[in-house]
Formats: structure tokens, sequence, C-alpha cells
């Protein structure tokens, strides 16, 4: 299946993908916030910087997920410049590249 196809349900895929980037941006903000009013060497604390650093994570790989999609580039493996086949996409809409390429870069 060529990317092109792809478009009515990317459109889709965009919609849900800057709300959960607002989401993220939000829990953010919280986290943040929370932040100034707990100690940062307690158990609360380390938690809270281990949500923060999680949030910040998925924050950052909705945002080039998006961006891959205002350039024109979602879809393609970054590695091989293949189709990312849809399934892998919905499963994770973020992903970067094709399983074959990523399963070569984890060995």
């Amino acid at each position: 299946m060529t990317i092109e196809a792809y478009e009515p349900w990317i459109g889709q895929l965009r919609t849900t993908l800057e709300a959960e980037h607002a989401a993220h941006t939000e829990r953010l903000t919280e986290l943040a916030e929370a932040s100034d009013d707990t100690e940062w060497e307690s158990a609360e604390g380390h938690t809270r910087s281990a949500l923060l650093a999680s949030t910040q994570q998925n924050l950052a790989a909705v945002t080039e997920a998006l961006q891959r999609i205002a350039e024109g580039r979602y879809g393609r493996c970054e590695k091989c410049g293949g189709s990312i086949p849809r399934e892998r996409l919905e499963i994770l809409p973020h992903a970067r590249s094709c399983v074959p390429c990523q399963e070569r870069a984890g060995r």
C-alpha cells in the first residue's frame, strides 16, 4: 500500500495526535507545577521526576509524528525509505521505522 492511500486515515490520525499532544502538554504543565510544591529528594519526588521524563518523551514522539505528517514524510521508514505498514502505525503511531529496520537496529 502506498503512503497516498493512507491520506483519509492520516487526517483522522492527525486529529488524534493533536489531542494527545494537548493532553501531554497539560500533564507536563501539571507535573512541572507540582514539582515546585514537592521535595524532589522524596520517593514521591522521584516518581514525579520519572513521570515528567516519560511525559516529555511521549510529547516529543507525538510532536515528531505530527511534524512528519505536516512534511509528508509520515509512514516512511527513516532508515530504508520504504513504507511502514498501516497496521504498525495503528499500534505505534509515532513509529519511525519499519519492523525489519527496527530489528536490525536492536541487534
